[in-house]
């Protein structure tokens, strides 16, 4: 079959499936698990190597952990560390203990029930991320839990495949030595912090947006695979050069670039496992595959229920978190064929466990929605992201220039967080060396405005040096963002007077205020005391407003009109201050 025919029938599935489960609210998620069920080997057989696919796709799951990279600055990671190590550590023993446990009172001999105990513990970074994403709870401090949990586990993968393989007796002379995985670290460690940057902003001086793509795409392929060469885990590496990129100014760009390839290979990655189900296995033994799901499903709920409730969490709220947590994971897979080829585990067990992961993945999404129905009728409003312990930006500054530094400084002494933008390289690297922080990004792009926050913030203040840019970034910001407050910087009347066509009128206008403060010097060195310098001042600023109101609604671009209401005001002017001044 050709990569054309496989495509179309992916995207089909896909485009027929999911909407039709989002629909019913049953989730994308279980939407593109049933889609590559109905197009696999189980059922159609339109597609007959799943496996091959599965390994592709888990490319989406590399590109999910380097974004959550880049949400996590390392001083961040830092305050997680109780949560990761404790609420994280502790669930992945406590399940694993249990589920083992468990398998030893059936018989199993105590390697294959550890194997499966360890394996079965792990919950599914992508299926978990995307279904709390989904229900907006990532970014709550009930979520950041959860995420510490799923760090922990991928933290653990590599010690569990190590401890499966001894268990084995089994030991591979092609796998790195020690020494080599440290030394790859490191060399991550150092390229993301002294060559990455560098490397991104001679890209944005000389590329096109196509190569800052590419250069993205790049960064997170060629880490995953020297981590994975190392013996190590591709997720691990992407995470880690994510983590390294977080106080990046390139990081939002970064975000918005990586995104859409995120998103698609994470929807071919769900669709590969559905494609993996066998069903033939479920309608052999029904009852025992249905019966080891839920009961994997209650373990880990249960268990993690009781780590995160450890700080009294009011309500039930973990028990929402706990469900969306509850599933097997990808990992297992990845545990299951390597047990199966070090004979540690049979063939027909992996399957029936595999089989076993992908259907705690089906219930998982059904018995949120169940979860979240029982709250209502309980009348407790779930849990969203408006309670994040995130900090959000609340202004967005777009064009860092002399004059938006003024506010972002003022800002700053005010304890008011806000997200600069600037679309110069060469101008945030030189801001950056006196302490402020700026991203790169041009502010008219949608996809970089909401990667900046912009939907949380209240005040968007466009200091852009151009005034088309801040024409386009108005527009943009203006139609998708109503909620809103614009302030905007104008170089001249007519500039005002499009930036209120546009339907922003809280405009500062360049050099006005400045020219007010120079003239009530000047009127006071002249010799006017100061009470008539600042009166005639306000005087001329109340006229010239009035004024530019009476060009814009007129025939504010015609020359010829503006012309002849500007005569007609200076005269109205002169008349004011010789009636002030007889007065």
């Amino acid at each position: 079959m050709s990569a054309l025919t496989s495509g179309v029938i992916f995207l089909s599935a896909a485009v027929i499936a999911v909407p039709i489960f989002t629909r019913f609210k049953l989730g994308a998620i279980l939407g593109y698990l049933a889609a590559g069920l109905l197009i696999g080997p189980s059922v159609l057989g339109l597609i007959n190597d799943p496996e091959q696919i599965l390994h592709f796709a888990e490319l989406g799951v590399v590109f999910l952990l380097f974004v959550i990279g880049l949400e996590l600055a390392p001083e961040k990671l830092l305050r997680m560390r109780n949560n990761i190590l404790f609420i994280g550590g502790g669930q992945l023993l406590f399940c694993a203990l249990a589920i083992t446990a468990l398998l030893l009172l059936f018989s199993f001999s105590w390697k294959i029930s550890l194997v499966l105990g360890l394996a079965l513990a792990l919950s599914s970074t992508a299926f978990a991320i995307q279904l709390m994403e989904e229900k907006q709870l990532l970014k709550t401090p009930l979520g950041q839990k959860g995420f510490s949990i799923l760090l922990m586990q991928d933290l653990a993968v590599i010690p569990i495949l190590l401890l499966v393989s001894a268990l084995a007796g089994a030991s591979n002379s092609d796998d790195p030595a020690w020494w080599v995985s440290v030394l790859v670290i490191i060399g991550v460690l150092f390229s993301g912090r002294y060559l990455i940057n560098p490397l991104l902003r001679m890209i944005t001086h000389y590329g096109s947006s196509e190569v800052m793509t590419a250069a993205t795409l790049l960064i997170v392929m060629v880490t995953a695979l020297v981590m994975q060469l190392a013996g190590l885990s591709m997720g691990l590496g992407a995470f880690l050069a994510g983590i390294l990129l977080a106080n990046s100014s390139f990081r939002h760009q970064l975000e918005v670039e990586i995104a859409p390839f995120k998103g698609l290979l994470l929807g071919l990655f769900f669709i590969a496992i559905g494609m993996n189900l066998q069903l033939h296995i479920l309608f052999a033994q029904p009852l025992l595959i249905l019966g080891a799901s839920l009961a994997l499903i209650a373990i880990k709920s249960a268990i993690i229920f009781a780590c995160v409730n450890v700080n009294n969490q009011p309500g039930t709220q973990p028990l929402r978190l706990a469900l969306m947590l509850s599933q097997g994971g990808e990992f297992a897979f990845v545990i299951f064929n390597v047990a199966v080829n070090d004979s540690l585990l049979p063939s027909e067990l992996a399957a029936q466990a595999t089989l076993v992961v992908g259907i705690s993945m089906a219930l998982t999404s059904p018995l949120v929605i169940i979860c979240e129905k029982l709250q209502q009728r309980k009348h407790q409003a779930p849990e969203y992201d408006s309670t994040s312990d995130v900090l959000e930006p609340e202004v967005i500054i777009a064009g860092f220039g002399r004059f938006g530094q003024i506010t972002g400084r003022i800002l700053t002494a005010n304890n008011i967080h806000y997200t600069a933008l600037d679309n110069s390289a060469e101008h945030i690297e030189f801001i950056r060396q006196f302490g402020n922080k700026v991203f790169f990004g041009d502010a008219t792009n949608l996809k970089l405005l909401k990667a900046a926050g912009v939907e949380h913030a209240k005040v968007m203040f466009i200091a852009a040096d151009s005034d088309k840019h801040g024409f386009d970034i108005a527009k943009t910001v203006s139609e998708n963002f109503p909620h809103i407050k614009i302030i905007a910087r104008a170089k001249s009347r007519l500039s005002v007077m499009k930036y209120r066509d546009i339907g922003i009128y809280a405009n500062v206008r360049e050099m006005f205020d400045g020219s007010l403060v120079a003239a009530k010097m000047v009127l006071q060195e002249y010799g006017f005391d100061e009470a008539r310098a600042e009166h005639m001042v306000k005087l001329f600023k109340v006229h010239d407003e009035e004024l530019l109101d009476k060009s814009y609604q007129g025939n504010k671009f015609d020359m010829k009109e503006l012309i002849k209401v500007s005569k007609a005001g200076r005269a109205e002017l002169e008349s004011l201050f010789n009636r002030d001044h007889q007065d």
